[in-house]
C-alpha cells in the first residue's frame, strides 16, 4: 500500500509545477485513504481544477479521486438564481429545443419545457451550494457537451457535473471532441472564433491563431475546459499588436 505522506508529497510537488495552479493563493486541502486521494478547495479557475485531477490521478499509489474541488465564481450568486441563468440559457439554445426541460428546486421537479419531438433527451436541472448538476439523458454527445458549456458560462457556477447520459450510446472521437470546442467558441459573444484554429488528439485540444487581448486568450482555453472529455487545452493562441 501506497505511503500516505509520500503521496501528498508528489501530488502537491506536481501541483507546485503547473503554473495554472496557485497553492499560494487557492490552496487545495488533500487526504489520502485506501488508495482514494481527496482534493477539497476552491480553485482560481476551471483550468486548475482540471488539471489538478489529472495530475494527481497518475500519481503512483492513487487509484481514484474524491472530488471536492470547486472553482472561484466570477459572480457570488444564490442557487436559486444559478437554477434561474441555467434554466434561461437552456431554453433559449435552439440546439437544445428537441429536449424537455425540467428543474429541480427543494425537493419539487418543475417541467418548464415538454419537447414534441422524438426522439427527445430530458435535461433536469439542479443546484446545490453553486454545484449545477445535469441529469437525465439527450440524444446526442453534441446536446450532452453544448449543455455543461452553458451551465458552466453561468457567473455564478462553481462545478458543473454533467451527469447526462447520452442515449443510444454514441462512440466519441477527437473529431466530435474539436466540434463541440469549435461551437463553443463560436456561441461566445467576446471571442472572434474565425480567428482561432481548433485540433485535437486523444482528448487533448489545441489552440492556435489571434485573439485582442490576453483576457480573450484565457476565456478561449476555458471555453475548451468546459467541455465534456477535454483531458488537457494547449494554449497557442497569440495576441495581436
Amino acid at each position: 500500500m501506497a505511503d500516505k505522506d509520500t503521496v501528498l508529497k508528489t501530488v502537491r510537488a506536481a501541483f507546485e509545477h503547473e503554473w495554472r495552479i496557485n497553492l499560494h493563493r487557492y490552496p487545495i486541502k488533500m487526504d489520502f485513504r485506501d488508495g482514494a486521494l481527496t482534493l477539497e478547495g476552491e480553485v482560481e479557475h476551471v483550468a486548475a481544477k482540471k488539471l489538478a485531477l489529472e495530475l494527481a490521478i497518475v500519481v503512483p499509489g492513487v487509484s481514484g479521486i474524491v472530488d471536492r474541488l470547486h472553482v472561484e465564481p466570477a459572480e457570488r450568486m444564490a442557487d436559486g438564481a444559478i437554477l434561474d441563468a441555467v434554466r434561461n440559457a437552456l431554453l433559449q439554445e435552439s440546439a437544445l429545443e428537441a429536449c424537455t426541460l425540467r428543474v429541480r428546486s427543494k425537493g419539487r421537479v418543475e417541467t418548464v419545457r415538454e419537447s414534441c419531438f422524438e426522439p427527445h433527451g430530458v435535461i433536469e436541472v439542479s443546484v446545490t451550494d453553486g454545484v449545477v448538476l445535469l441529469d437525465d439523458h439527450v440524444t446526442n454527445l453534441a446536446q450532452k457537451r453544448l449543455a455543461g458549456v452553458l451551465a458552466w458560462w453561468v457567473p455564478g457556477s462553481r462545478d458543473v457535473v454533467n451527469g447526462l447520459e447520452v442515449t443510444p450510446p454514441e462512440d466519441d472521437t477527437d473529431d466530435e471532441v474539436t466540434d463541440a470546442v469549435r461551437i463553443a467558441l463560436e456561441k461566445d459573444p467576446f471571442l472572434n472564433a474565425d480567428q482561432i484554429r481548433v485540433s485535437t488528439r486523444n482528448d487533448v485540444v489545441t489552440l492556435e491563431g489571434l485573439v485582442s487581448t490576453e483576457t480573450q486568450k484565457q476565456m478561449a482555453e476555458h471555453d475548451a475546459w468546459y467541455v465534456f472529455g477535454v483531458d488537457n487545452v494547449i494554449n497557442r493562441l497569440e495576441v495581436q499588436k
